[in-house]
């Protein structure tokens, strides 16, 4: 297929198709949407051609299987033009072939009523250059230029007048922001506001809605104190922003711009004033940031909008132009609540930052209560919802929770505490901690609070009790790097959808669904939210679990599951009981001591018989390193960092896979868990290949991913990794306060990840880095130029405003040549005295200190999967391990998938084979996985601080 840009307009094209379907596709293309006619064809080739009143083009499409590119390439290419429709210049991904057109406008038509992808250019308005992808992923471009070199427009096109002026006055503009007229062919002015109760990471949120519509060419507005300043008005609530009036912002706590709960808003009266103030503002778009309450307000406001604009009309407080103009208010939610309730996403904002305080309140509190074998009843936030009461319960380790969702009567859950408390405490366990939800009911709607739960424990149990209600401490502090990079992704897409939307468009709200941001009907997230209070209200409580999302339901399994351990009778029956084992490979992560434990507890409550395997291969191969797990020797680990049962980065055939082999079958066991980074990856890939020759290796084996660097394939993420982007984070936002107190400094900030740039490229997002080098693009002298040029413009435009210090980091592997001093100095050297540079190593900080909870979290989660995968393969791995096979029957697909790696791609959680994953999906020599899916968040992370890319 032709690859080269092509200019001057194609003469004549071949394109290859490798399926008949695919041939079949491109040829309607071309002959249907574009209006290319058939010259010739036959079942193995088709030349079409068209004439669009300036020259002649052809396109002849051939089935040939040897030349064409694979569907799934070809899927790959579609999937990331669509994914850069927005943010990037298509002719930067791909070369294009090009064609002449004396009609964009029908073209774009066509191919919009096609619902095919379209990039036209210079903007949506005013376009003379049009680009669409055909079914085989070619770039296929059309001009009507008459001289496709020149920039003059096309005979009878007029250029877009612009008045509106961009960022601060005086002050210098980010280098990549596009014209005035916004990427959705119409410049907007987008509102931002926060509104309901504040959550750590709303700063973040407004940050990148305002920075992303100044970058799309729109203005952006800020309305301070929430629905409170939308009624007021005037320039004291609805104020205009400007670039570098939100900086710092993704280190402060809070919300910025206020909130505020406002009964006037509720009345059409109160909607009425608001109306007439965002149109007086020339505001034609809002994103609301808050929880359900507040988005049901926002989607009933647009709703009510046109017949608030008529009644404005009539009465002559705006003109019959402004009525005209403001005919529809675009609106979009952003969900920002600590209790995470929100129906059709997995996460608010706010909600991890809010976890992360109570289990750190926790960590405390159970050293003083095992010091003096006391028990605690601590209470958390959660009206309506029990998120945090049950994450924090697995992310602590705690006895018992209690949840508005799941009930029971005053005697049963009584008994039921008393009973599992009590066989915690006659099993040895020194301390007790109980977690309430702030809206713990029994099934009769009771309350349940934490002065009965007291009275219970002392009078039942005996038990020393101290209640601990941690209250508003949860919504306080700054944002932990996950709320700050959701929020900053959330913000970026609200500001897309509002400039995609129309009157048509149902109001969306971003949500985010297991890796990847999505849009949801916000009408129908707001109608499941408050399903599940009715349902609690009606004590239809089988149906408040149900309407919570499946991971809600998945939690609460394991929580049930792991807390029972091996107190109770076993689930399942005598003869389903395995033997199962685990063993850590590679560097130590955040999380993997949550793994161990989860997977022995949960194999606990089954009837499975839990090993650990100390010290990786080596020790097993070595020193016969294999230990049951009781419950109470691995009390406690789930809030550890490291690894408890030792690890190293040997691989099995770096030590001795005989003898590896040996142990599993001396021990007999029926599955084996591996929890590491690239080391385990490799270990699985190798055990899986030496089943031939080692029966013991026949049995289903899964690898949870745990590492700081991300870099393993078949997976988005990996244990640890959250651990270390807190850690980081959390060091930059020292040291940027240090800088920013000099006025004139930048740190380089030197961070680990291999050859992964995955650390060092999120770690920017959530810090608010000037830029950051990876290994997967290098250093390359231009760029660095350009960025120490664009360091010195913007301290010179600072003139010692505060919060003006400034990071880089670059990840350890990104340049050999370039190290952290060398850049530094040659910051110093050409910063001509008016800034200075140092460095920053963080080292192995990054990689230790207590696990984030949302590691210890994804921890038992992918645990207990790992544990139901070694379930459900066991019967088909037990007939091909204890019978003679031929090596074939090992090549089956049924059978190679039997060992997986259990990891996150995109919107789903699953396991994929590691054959496939090793031999397709992984680059060996450099350690790491061949699809980068970061891209779009360095993207964003460059936009949102002014960072041009050299070309």
């Amino acid at each position: 297929m032709t690859q080269e840009p092509l200019f001057n307009g194609t003469s004549c094209v071949a394109l290859y198709a490798a399926t008949g379907p695919l041939f079949k596709d491109t040829v309607n293309f071309y002959r249907d949407i574009l209006g290319f006619s058939v010259v010739s064809e036959d079942s193995q080739s088709t030349c079409l051609a068209v004439n669009h009143g300036l020259e002649s083009s052809a396109v002849v499409v051939t089935l040939d299987t040897a030349k064409a590119e694979s569907p799934s390439q070809i899927s790959d290419n579609i999937d990331n033009f669509a994914r850069h429709a927005v943010s990037r210049d298509w002719r930067t991904l791909l070369g294009n072939v090009s064609f002449k057109t004396n009609d964009i406008r029908g073209l774009t038509d066509s191919l919009s009523a096609a619902g095919c992808l379209v990039q036209l250019k210079p903007d949506d308005l005013d376009p003379f250059e049009l680009y669409t992808v055909d079914p085989l992923g070619t770039l296929v471009g059309f001009s009507a230029l008459q001289n496709p070199f020149g920039v003059a427009k096309p005979p009878g096109q007029k250029p877009v007048e612009v008045s509106t002026p961009l960022g601060t006055p005086g002050a210098a503009t980010p280098a990549r922001v596009v014209d005035s007229v916004s990427r959705a062919g119409i410049q907007r002015n987008i509102a931002v506001m926060t509104s309901g109760g504040d959550a750590p990471g709303m700063n973040a949120n407004v940050r990148a809605v305002i920075r992303t519509a100044i970058f799309r060419g729109s203005r952006a507005f800020a309305i301070y104190e929430g629905y409170t300043g939308l009624v007021r008005g005037g320039p004291e609530y609805i104020r205009e922003m400007h670039w570098h009036d939100v900086r710092g912002w993704l280190a402060e706590g809070g919300t910025n711009i206020g909130t505020a709960r406002c009964k006037e808003f509720r009345e059409r009266a109160g909607r009425l004033q608001a109306c007439f103030n965002l149109i007086s503002a020339g505001i034609d778009a809002l994103v609301v940031c808050g929880g359900d309450g507040s988005l049901t307000g926002a989607d009933l406001f647009r709703a009510e909008w046109p017949s608030l604009v008529e009644e404005l009309a009539s009465s002559g407080k705006i003109s019959a132009d402004q009525a005209t103009q403001y005919a529809t208010l675009n609106i979009c939610g952003t969900v920002g609540s600590i209790d995470n309730d929100m129906a059709s996403t997995d996460a608010t904002i706010g909600a991890y930052s809010s976890l992360a305080r109570i289990c750190q309140a926790i960590d405390y509190i159970d050293a003083t209560a095992n010091s003096h074998q006391r028990a605690f009843v601590v209470e958390v936030m959660g009206r309506h919802c029990g998120w945090l009461a049950l994450m924090a319960g697995i992310a602590t380790n705690a006895d018992y929770i209690f949840i508005p969702e799941k009930p029971a009567s005053k005697k049963d859950w009584e008994d039921h505490m008393c009973g599992i408390v009590g066989k915690h405490r006659k099993r040895g366990k020194r301390k007790t901690i109980v977690i309430v939800a702030e809206g713990a009911i029994s099934n009769d709607l009771k309350p349940i609070t934490c002065k009965d739960v007291l009275k219970v424990l002392v009078d039942r149990l005996g038990l020393d009790t101290r209640i601990t209600t941690l209250g508003h401490v949860q919504r306080g502090g700054t944002a932990v790097a996950y709320d700050r990079i959701l929020a900053t992704r959330q913000g970026v897409a609200a500001v897309d959808a509002v400039l995609a939307g129309n009157a048509d468009t149902p109001s969306p709200m971003i949500a985010v669904a297991e890796n990847k941001i999505v849009s949801r009907p916000l009408v129908d997230a707001v109608r499941l939210t408050k399903q599940v209070a009715e349902a609690i209200e009606n004590r239809d409580f089988a149906k408040a679990i149900s309407l919570r999302d499946a991971e809600f339901n998945e939690h609460l399994h394991n929580f049930m599951a792991i807390n029972s351990a091996d107190h109770g009778e076993p689930t399942l029956p005598v003869e389903k009981r395995k033997r199962i084992a685990i063993v850590n490979v590679g560097a130590p992560a955040g999380g993997m001591n949550s793994a161990v434990h989860a997977m022995a507890c949960y194999c606990m409550s089954r009837g499975h018989t839990p090993y650990a395997i100390h010290n990786g291969f080596s020790g097993l191969a070595r020193h016969e390193s294999v230990r049951s797990i009781s419950w109470l020797d691995i009390e406690g680990w789930n809030s550890l960092g490291g690894s408890e049962i030792g690890t190293n980065r040997c691989v099995p055939e770096d030590t001795d896979i005989g003898m590896v082999a040996y142990y599993l079958e001396k021990y007999r066991f029926d599955g084996l868990i591996l929890v590491g980074g690239f080391e385990a990856f490799v270990s699985l890939s190798q055990l899986e290949h030496a089943r031939a020759a080692y029966p013991a290796f026949r049995i289903p084996m899964v690898l949870i991913p745990a590492t700081i660097s991300n870099n393993v394939p078949g997976t988005e993420y990996s244990l640890g990794s959250d651990t270390c982007l807190n850690s980081l984070v959390d060091y930059c936002d020292v040291i940027k306060q240090s800088a920013a107190a000099t006025r004139n400094r930048v740190f380089v900030v030197e961070v680990q990840g291999g050859n992964s740039g995955y650390i060092a490229s999120f770690a920017q997002l959530a810090s608010g880095a000037t830029a950051s080098y990876v290994p997967e693009e290098g250093i390359s002298l231009t760029q660095l130029e350009h960025d120490i040029a664009s360091l010195r413009e913007s301290f010179a435009n600072d003139n010692g405003k505060t919060k003006s210090g400034r990071l880089i980091l670059k990840s350890a592997n990104s340049s050999k040549v370039l190290t952290t001093q060398v850049i530094a100095d040659i910051i110093n050297q050409e910063s001509r005295k008016r800034f200075d540079a140092k460095t920053a190593v963080p080292g192995h900080v990054q990689q230790g200190g207590l696990p984030s909870p949302i590691d210890r979290t994804r921890a038992a989660r992918f645990a207990v999967r790992a544990v139901q995968f070694i379930e459900d393969n066991t019967e088909l791995m037990s007939g091909i391990r204890d019978t003679w096979e031929p090596v074939e029957t090992l090549s089956r697909p049924e059978v190679t998938a039997t060992a997986a790696v259990l990891g996150v791609e995109r919107s789903h959680l699953r396991f994929t084979p590691v054959r496939r994953l090793y031999d397709f999906e992984s680059n060996q020599g450099k350690r790491v996985r061949k699809k980068i899916f970061w891209d779009e968040v360095r993207e964003i992370g460059d936009m949102l601080v002014g960072r041009s890319k050299a070309a």
